[in-house]
């Protein structure tokens, strides 16, 4: 079953990591100073790995997953976390992250849904 939450808030800087191709994500619940930092989307049940091939949708963008760092997926199942990083690398530079493949940087708004759909 494909994963589906909606995103609830964003913190001061959240958005400010688009500049560096990247954005932070967890539950609703991430303690102050991370929510802070993050997109924050509501807590659901992941059922499945992530992995290459899939597909994340933010709001109206949809990216490919390139690459799936080693930590990504037990961090997005216990916090909802990971680093969705927009540059379609092959490889991914730190353990939580998730290479993305897209046309542009997704435009976040709270309300929007964050989607993965299994391939």
């Amino acid at each position: 079953m494909d994963y589906k939450s909606q995103i609830t808030g964003m913190g001061p800087m959240a958005l400010d990591f688009l500049t560096e191709n990247m954005i932070i994500v967890f539950n609703d619940n991430a303690p102050g100073e991370l929510a802070e930092l993050s997109v924050l989307h509501k807590e659901c049940k992941l059922d499945q790995d992530i992995k290459v091939g899939d597909v994340v949708a933010i709001g109206n963008s949809s990216y490919m997953v390139t690459a799936v760092g080693e930590e990504a997926n037990k961090t997005f199942y216990t916090m909802g976390h990971c680093t969705f990083k927009f540059t379609g690398k092959m490889e991914v530079e730190l353990p939580g992250h998730i290479e993305l493949s897209g046309d542009a940087l997704p435009e976040i708004k709270v309300g929007d849904m964050l989607e993965i759909i299994f391939t």
